[in-house]
């Protein structure tokens, strides 16, 4: 087990993130942030999402501290991210209770047409630049409403996303050891009352690196699922051991993930390679185009849909599935583009001489079941030993504002309704 885990803390330093150099790994303190009195009688919550954890990945694999937690709390049969299935725009989905075209990280990677700006996930400065990020986050809600609230990793949370940061959090990188991540979180409980956060966001990387590297039905993915199992397992443990009441957990993941053909690639149409009319920006499983003549749009929708093979729909933005909240109607950014190639799972698309990993997400999770993601949760505020059915992921954020007594500020996408019936004395 001991060189399972060291290779997978090796695995992680292929990521877009641990390709950065000379990493900052000082923890960020906001000076002048404390509870107020009130805030201080409230539960904590410490929400966990471990990357690419897959719906079905902790009964696969005999993840028995997760199992047996949940025994004790709320487990679904799955968590349905938001579409697309991205980590970038589910992690800001489940922190702001908002879909991707409502808050608009609508990709790891796109173009402002209006800001005339790209944003890459890698890029530091885009990261940390909370004008990208609409809405706002668990964090900013407690801290405007003086509850102290910290974040290990999660996206966006290095930023001034909503106007304000969490009183503790760290710039991101993958050099902390999940152990490592469990002792700040715990020396982060130990503060004293008027500056211990009672929101925690916590974030694991190795599940979604090893399903990309090997796949999902590998031993590697199955020891960062042990990896992480074991963490949480640590945590609970040693949180428990602090004595303090009310302490809730949450551990959801953003996405699942599937092995793709890699082998035999679809081909992006060559029209499309004509950059004075078009830019085109392909994730492999969604590939995303904007017309630069809006005049265009019709006739070339028409043609793409006439050469198209049966391995990948072609779909004009304004005619997307409603369901998936991704089309002109919904795209207040007005980043996504006005037509799109949504390949047929296990399809990608593929530029020539690129590459590809073994292992993918971004699918349609109603259509692809391996998209679907995870929620688990526990302690005093929770029903024990409770089953629920699968729920959009844009619903956690009203829960989690219900337990920790916050009013939520501004309109957002999820709604209480949908997970109240997993809390203790709530109809």
């Amino acid at each position: 087990m001991k060189r399972g885990i060291h290779f997978l803390l090796l695995l992680i330093s292929f990521t877009a993130f641990a390709q950065q150099v000379n990493i900052d790994t000082t923890q960020v303190v906001i000076p002048g942030r404390q509870n107020t009195p009130e805030a201080q009688s409230k539960p904590y919550v410490i929400m966990i999402s471990a990357d690419g954890f897959r719906y079905d990945y902790a009964r696969k694999y005999n993840a028995q501290n997760l199992l047996k937690l949940a025994d004790n709390g709320i487990k679904a049969e799955a968590m349905i991210p938001s579409y697309p299935s991205i980590t970038f725009p589910n992690h800001w989905s489940l922190i702001t209770g908002l879909y991707p075209s409502h808050h608009g990280l609508i990709d790891n990677f796109f173009y402002d047409y209006k800001r005339k700006e790209a944003y890459a996930m890698s890029n530091k400065k885009n990261a940390e630049d909370g004008s990208w990020y609409g809405g706002t986050p668990l964090w900013g809600l407690a801290e405007k409403q003086g509850m102290v609230s910290a974040s290990l990793m999660w996206v966006g949370s290095a930023s001034d996303a909503g106007g304000i940061r969490p009183a503790y959090y760290y710039p991101y990188h993958e050099k902390f050891t999940p152990s490592e991540k469990v002792e700040k979180v715990v020396n982060w409980l130990k503060l004293p009352e008027d500056k211990r956060p009672h929101f925690i966001s916590l974030y694991f990387p190795e599940a979604d690196g090893s399903g990309h590297h090997f796949g999902p039905d590998t031993e590697e993915t199955e020891k960062a699922v042990h990896l992480i199992d074991h963490a949480v397992g640590d945590l609970v443990k040693k949180v428990n051991d602090l004595g303090l009441k009310n302490v809730n957990f949450i551990f959801v993941s953003d996405h699942g993930m599937i092995k793709v053909d890699g082998g035999a690639p679809l081909e992006i149409p060559a029209v499309l390679f004509d950059k004075n009319r078009f830019d085109f920006y392909n994730s492999q499983t969604l590939l995303r185009v904007y017309v630069k003549n809006p005049d265009e749009v019709k006739a070339v929708y028409k043609e793409l849909k006439a050469s198209k093979t049966d391995d990948y729909e072609v779909y004009l933005d304004k005619r997307l599935p409603k369901y998936l909240h991704f089309a002109t109607r919904d795209d207040r950014y007005s980043r996504i583009g006005q037509i799109l190639l949504i390949p047929k799972a296990p399809k990608i698309f593929l530029e020539k001489g690129k590459k590809t990993s073994v292992g993918k997400h971004g699918y349609n999770p109603k259509v692809v079941p391996e998209m679907k993601a995870t929620f688990l949760a526990w302690g005093p505020e929770f029903k024990n030993n409770l089953v629920i059915g699968e729920f959009a992921n844009v619903n956690v954020y009203p829960l989690v504002a219900e337990i920790l007594g916050l009013k939520i500020d501004q309109p957002i996408d999820g709604k209480l309704n949908v997970l109240k019936q997993t809390l203790k004395n709530k109809k």
